[in-house]
């Protein structure tokens, strides 16, 4: 699924869909794509919508991931459900898994899958206990791990376990799609749905995920997976470094990137083409392709493409979009060009 438009990531997603943003070097949706590829799966159909034109050219045909690409434009946001209905005829009589493009689950779906394979409920939902359940699908279990009753978004919750993003299928979930109404919202609701399938007695069960997962949907979440992900890199160095240059821990610099006077604590990507010259870089850093960083100092944060960085130390917790510029304005004062929905902090 990646058709929506990330208003809690603005104004970086004015301008990129949030399935695009870049967490450990790479775009979320090719995160989630892995993930899919290691269960076996290799036809992959992406629902898209305002951005398709960008994710088509961000994945293409599938091919250097290994799979097989069809896209399904979807022109609204009508809901899960309504994307399961626009892909019925790519499903087929196929069972299938719902695969929300920017969640970030490490260490991928494997043992969820083989747990689906192996019991072949109509529905298999992945769950997580979150803090505040009611901005999510909420999940009542029986002991033996059958789902009692699914609602979305309750305002008072009888359960901690959030419906987190991966759904497992049969093809019976297309007769409970076709009989479901448009919510409050105006959406075809896929707990609506999971619902219809327990009303008419077919076996909906859940699990607890084990592992790390995010709903990349705002600042915050995204740094953390960011830092998450970065546990994995191992060190590789494809670019130019000089010998002034210090590398400490795992350190990724990209084929062109050319790193001097520097000092980079690992994990760090420097992303292709980027040059870094008299910094200070880490940890958790990526930075996108054709970046300068002169006199800079940055950790813990997700900088984009082309962006340029000079004379500020001290940056952290931060997201730079493309072809951002950050600079010092002098002593005397500081000046600000923000767009729309950004967010600046300024030292007092």
């Amino acid at each position: 699924m990646s058709g929506g438009t990330g208003t809690r990531l603005r104004p970086l997603t004015h301008s990129m869909p949030k399935q695009l943003m870049p967490v450990a070097g790479r775009p979320i949706l090719l995160h989630c794509l892995d993930n899919i590829r290691a269960i076996g799966i290799t036809e992959v159909g992406i629902v898209v919508g305002e951005h398709a034109e960008a994710i088509e050219a961000a994945v293409g045909d599938g091919s250097a991931l290994g799979l097989d690409i069809t896209y399904l434009r979807q022109e609204a946001p009508l809901g899960l459900a309504h994307c399961v209905l626009l892909a019925r005829d790519f499903l087929g009589a196929d069972d299938f898994v719902l695969y929300l493009g920017d969640n970030v689950l490490v260490p991928g779906i494997a043992e969820a899958a083989a747990d689906f394979r192996r019991r072949r409920p109509a529905a298999q939902l992945m769950l997580a206990k979150v803090a505040d359940p009611r901005a999510y699908g909420v999940a009542e279990l029986e002991s033996d791990g059958r789902i009692r009753a699914l609602v979305e978004k309750p305002r008072q919750p009888r359960s901690d376990l959030a419906v987190i993003g991966v759904y497992f299928f049969t093809p019976a979930v297309h007769a409970a799609v076709r009989a479901t109404t448009p919510s409050d919202r105006g959406e075809l609701e896929i707990t609506d749905a999971i619902g219809r399938l327990l009303h008419t007695g077919q076996r909906v069960v859940g699990a607890e995920y084990a592992g790390y997962w995010k709903d990349a949907g705002s600042p915050d979440d995204l740094l953390e997976s960011n830092r998450v992900l970065l546990a994995a890199v191992r060190a590789e160095v494809r670019g130019t470094v000089d010998r002034a240059t210090a590398l400490h821990g795992p350190v990724v610099i990209e084929e062109g990137a050319v790193v001097t006077r520097s000092q980079l604590t690992g994990p760090v990507v420097i992303g292709a083409g980027s040059r870094v010259n008299g910094s200070t870089v880490g940890p958790h850093v990526t930075l996108g392709r054709e970046c300068l960083l002169q006199d800079a100092g940055i950790s813990d944060s997700i900088v984009l493409d082309g962006v340029s960085i000079q004379g500020v130390r001290g940056l952290s917790g931060s997201l730079i979009g493309r072809s951002a510029t950050v600079r010092t304005a002098g002593p005397a004062h500081r000046r600000l060009i923000i767009g729309d929905h950004c967010r600046a902090e300024v030292a007092a």
